[in-house]
């Protein structure tokens, strides 16, 4: 008798200890199904960094905001693996090493425009000669080396991580990173204003969108990568400057909850972090770090740009 209940109060305890279901969403990132029980993680940062690059430490988050829009819910836990990210979007600069090394044309070249937001209209139109170089069109200033480099298609950013020796980051990193790898419950990476002692820490858009913009972050387009605050991680502009191109075809958070992601319409746009100097609560709340925005792959636009990461070997 003594031994029967001693078995039943082992298979309750081990009961009550089991993970809770999950799957394996790729190599470095695991779906729950419901909050972990086991929230610990290993991590080991190397000992020489990649110059540009930050640690993000492995870890569980929540993705996702109940209290955001509709393609931001329902939240989910996952539990992501370390890897390294650019401390800052890729810059004029270097994406002109990449063009310089293989030629590569991008997709706004090959179409001959891409797109801006007409001010004086109010609207986006596609402006002829506009690219990576001139992202504002050629009627515009060349864009300085170190501002992030926009005008980029999903294909162009995929093309130069490759070359570059990385890869675009999977949303669920991307958002891991942005809570600061330990599941920080902020709106911001570095908090919940925007402000902070009269000091504009990301470059929205400071107005009425898009009426009027007032310009109090001392921007009204893009800003030189590393002009507001970093991140506790140390990683620049996870909130506003420019958009940024993620892996992932857009998918409905139930989906990836449920591992549905198979659908029998092909997906046609890709997902973007980050929020832009176009983005102004009234409309668009976009640099939150749970925001995500969408876009076809072949898309060129003024005010979206990428960052790589890289896998730790």
């Amino acid at each position: 008798m003594r031994l029967c209940v001693i078995t039943l109060f082992t298979l309750i305890l081990f009961s009550c200890k089991k993970e809770v279901d999950s799957y394996q969403f790729t190599e470095g990132i695991t779906i729950f199904k419901a909050e972990p029980h086991e929230k610990q993680a290993i991590n080991s940062s190397p000992r020489n960094l990649p110059d540009g690059m930050v640690y993000v430490p492995g870890g569980v988050s929540r993705i996702g905001a109940e209290d955001g829009v509709e393609w931001e819910k329902p939240t989910f836990w996952v539990k992501v693996k370390p890897f390294l990210m650019d401390a800052h979007e890729v810059t004029v600069g270097e994406f002109r090493q990449f063009v310089a090394a293989t030629h590569y044309q991008t997709e706004a070249e090959k179409f001959g425009d891409g797109g801006i937001l007409d001010e004086t209209n109010k609207q986006w139109i596609l402006e002829k000669g506009a690219n990576w170089e001139y992202p504002y069109g050629k009627k515009a200033a060349k864009a300085p080396d170190n501002y992030p480099v926009t005008q980029v298609s999903w294909n162009d950013a995929k093309a130069y991580a490759k070359w570059a020796g990385k890869r675009l980051p999977y949303e669920i990193e991307w958002e891991h990173a942005a809570r600061n790898g330990i599941n920080s419950n902020l709106l911001y990476p570095f908090g919940n204003e925007i402000v902070a002692n009269g000091q504009y820490l990301a470059n929205t858009w400071n107005g009425t969108f898009p009426s009027f913009d007032k310009t109090l972050d001392g921007f009204h387009f893009a800003a030189p990568v590393g002009s507001f605050a970093k991140s506790p991680l140390g990683i620049y502009d996870l909130s506003g400057n420019v958009w940024e191109w993620c892996e992932d075809w857009k998918t409905n958070y139930q989906d990836i909850l449920d591992n549905k992601r198979d659908s029998s319409e092909e997906p046609k746009e890709k997902v973007q972090r980050g929020g832009s100097f176009l983005c102004e609560p009234s409309w668009c709340h976009g640099y939150r770090v749970s925001g995500r925005s969408f876009t076809t792959p072949e898309t060129s636009l003024m005010h979206v740009g990428f960052r790589c990461v890289k896998d730790i070997q």
